[in-house]
């Protein structure tokens, strides 16, 4: 099924759903059609746009977007590259800058991506006592609109207008 953004009455981008939820909205009036270029949807007596964006008619209060902390995030936050030595290639792991044991957080800023070689040498040690050093110091990734759905957008290029700011 493909795609379609989801977008709050001031559009903002809400979330992404696929096409049968997005006409079922259209449908029940509950959201309007912002970009179709997709074609038509047709039935025995009528025919529907295949949304690309979607507006909701009524606005929907939420909270604002933070990314979780996934080991998926944190690779995609690292770049599948280790950030002790840099290397992209063989079997990467997560690692805890400080570890556990010595009271480190499960949190964005104690969390890397290590290759199984410096990961095996840091061993349960500080960076310190094990002598390796971070490439890039460890953050909470942006809460941006194009970081959250970057993964959609290599299909749906036409969604870029309607993310950036956000």
């Amino acid at each position: 099924m493909e795609s379609v953004l989801v977008l709050n009455a001031n559009f903002e981008p809400l979330n992404v759903c696929n096409m049968h939820k997005a006409v079922c909205l259209m449908v029940m009036e509950k959201a309007q059609l912002v970009m179709n270029g997709r074609g038509e949807i047709h039935t025995i007596d009528r025919t529907f746009p295949r949304p690309s964006v979607i507006r909701l008619e009524n606005m929907v209060h939420r909270p604002r977007p933070r990314v979780k902390l996934t080991r998926k995030e944190i690779f995609r936050r690292d770049e599948n590259t280790c950030q002790y030595c840099g290397t992209t290639s063989g079997v990467l792991t997560i690692d805890h800058v400080v570890p556990r044991h010595l009271n480190g957080p499960h949190s964005w800023e104690n969390v890397v991506t290590a290759c199984a070689y410096c990961n095996h040498k840091k061993g349960g040690r500080t960076l310190e006592q094990s002598g390796l050093a971070l490439k890039n110091l460890p953050k909470e990734p942006p809460s941006s609109a194009i970081y959250l759905y970057s993964h959609y957008l290599s299909d749906n290029s036409e969604w870029v207008e309607f993310l950036r700011g956000w």
